[in-house]
C-alpha cells in the first residue's frame, strides 16, 4: 500500500458544514436505495417529476423507501450525510428537495 503524502489529497467533497465537523460521513446512494424511479409508469407512485430530457418534459415515476424520511431524519444527528447519484442534476435536485425538505443532508 502507497502511502499518500497529505498534500496530494483531494477533498472532493468540499467542507464540511460546520454543524457535522465533528461527525463521520455516511455517503448513500440516491437510487435503488432511497428511491425506486421510472419512466414507464408504475402503479401508485410516492413522486412524479416532471424533467426536461432534451426539450422534452418527460415524467420520472417515483417510489419512496418505507422508512426514508425517518432514516434520513434519524442520521442526521450522528452523520453528515452525503446523498449521490449517477443521474442528471435536473432530476435528482428536485428530488431530493422533496426527499430532504429540511435540508438534512449536505449539498
Amino acid at each position: 500500500v502507497k502511502k499518500v503524502p497529505q498534500e496530494e489529497h483531494v477533498n472532493l467533497l468540499g467542507p464540511k458544514p460546520a454543524n457535522k465537523l465533528n461527525m463521520k460521513t455516511l455517503l448513500i446512494d440516491l437510487d435503488e436505495t432511497l428511491v425506486h424511479s421510472s419512466f414507464v409508469p408504475i402503479p401508485n407512485p410516492d413522486i412524479i417529476l416532471q424533467v426536461d430530457i432534451e426539450g422534452k418534459i418527460t415524467p420520472v415515476y417515483v417510489l419512496i423507501r418505507p422508512g426514508c424520511f425517518d432514516f434520513l431524519d434519524q442520521l442526521s444527528d450522528y452523520y453528515e450525510m452525503v446523498i449521490y447519484t449517477a443521474s442528471l442534476s435536473k432530476y435528482a435536485d428536485p428530488l431530493m428537495e422533496q426527499l430532504d425538505p429540511k435540508g438534512l443532508c449536505t449539498n
